[in-house]
């Protein structure tokens, strides 16, 4: 499994994570937090939709793919980590 494979798919699922996590969380939270989760979590599952198809595609043609893909996960990770501080900071 190439190292672009193996990270991608630890990212993914760290984000699911983190995701599953803030979800349990959102009751107590404040409207722009809830609305910038689900505004995520669709980013989340279209990542997820989006990584699915290329995952075991021949590496020297899915590099463009891959740096996309890794792109959307960093959006969606300092967008989980807003999220994350305004649930916390409406507690």
């Amino acid at each position: 499994m190439s190292d672009q494979k193996n990270f991608l798919e630890e990212v993914i699922s760290k984000l699911k994570q983190e995701r599953d996590e803030l979800k349990v969380q959102m009751h107590l939270a404040s409207m722009d937090a809830k609305d910038e989760y689900d505004r995520l979590s669709r980013k989340c599952d279209e990542l997820t939709d989006q990584y699915e198809p290329v995952k075991d595609a021949v590496e020297d043609t899915a590099d463009n793919v891959f740096s996309a893909l890794g792109l959307v996960a960093d959006e969606l990770k300092i967008g989980f980590q807003r999220v994350r501080k305004a649930v916390s900071e409406d507690e």
